[in-house]
């Protein structure tokens, strides 16, 4: 079955079928876009579907999750980690490079944590988790001012997939999120790091934990800031992000796109001297 391009397939992990969708060239580099938080892998195609042309590009929906049928208990985040390595050497990659998006950040660097040798760098989008979306009502209160600002066309996109979830499994996996030592993680990455954060995202870090950071985090990780965007940039835009990805894998100066002069301006973070 196609879907914008893309195969569907699954294949067997630890006992958990996980449906995915795969496209590109097939000798291309690998790439892997990992959902966020009680959502499939439909929101990633916008973004997705834009590097096919230059990579093999591998869309999971971990077990729960969207297509793939629930494991009899949900999976915590250390396991959606193991699930997403797993899911790696079932579909016979060695080492891709990982595109996150939310809670997708988290599994990604959990994976990293037990296996770095499969990540060649690294694209966290819109991380969540950390001390800044802490308690849980604030960061329920944070998600729902995202909602008001997220464009309409993701509602019929991330709807069904937060009612195929279930409430009760999302509460469970929420809290984790917020309780997920992000920053440690992040700081602790060996390979070629991108961050990319929204400017009006309601999840983000408040600027001045963002400007603490800038001192800590290691040469490796680049913090980039799309100027006027939420928290689904993978899927509100597109053609800007692609765009970040290709520079980044380049090792080029990070810059917005001459041939998208309409789209949202872009700035890297500096390390203060």
């Amino acid at each position: 079955m196609a879907d914008n391009g893309f195969t569907w397939n699954s294949v067997l992990v630890d006992g958990n079928w996980i449906r995915y969708r795969v496209g590109g060239p097939v000798d291309a580099p690998v790439m892997i876009h990992q959902h966020g938080f009680a959502i499939s892998g439909t929101y990633l195609l916008p973004t997705a579907e834009m590097l096919t042309d230059s990579f093999r590009v591998y869309i999971p929906d971990l077990p729960g999750f969207g297509m793939s049928p629930k494991p009899e208990v949900p999976l915590s985040i250390e396991e959606l980690g193991t699930a997403l390595n797993h899911f790696m050497s079932a579909v016979g990659v060695e080492q891709a490079i990982l595109v996150g998006n939310s809670l997708g950040c988290a599994i990604i660097t959990e994976l990293i944590s037990t296996a770095p040798e499969k990540v060649s760098k690294a694209i966290l989008v819109s991380l969540a988790g950390g001390p800044h979306n802490q308690p849980l009502g604030k960061a329920i209160a944070q998600m729902a001012r995202d909602g008001l600002v997220e464009p309409p066309a993701l509602l019929p996109v991330a709807v069904p997939d937060y009612l195929r979830f279930g409430m009760i499994r999302a509460m469970r996996l929420f809290i984790a999120m917020a309780r997920f030592p992000a920053y440690d993680r992040i700081t602790a990455m060996p390979m070629p790091v991108m961050i990319v954060i929204g400017s009006e995202d309601p999840v983000r870090p408040p600027w001045k934990n963002i400007s603490r950071a800038m001192a800590d985090i290691p040469p490796q990780v680049r913090i980039v800031l799309l100027q006027g965007a939420a928290h689904s940039i993978n899927f509100a835009h597109p053609r800007e992000l692609s765009h970040l990805i290709r520079q980044f894998v380049a090792d080029e100066e990070i810059r917005m796109d001459a041939d998208n002069p309409d789209g949202l301006p872009v700035l890297e973070l500096r390390r203060p001297e």
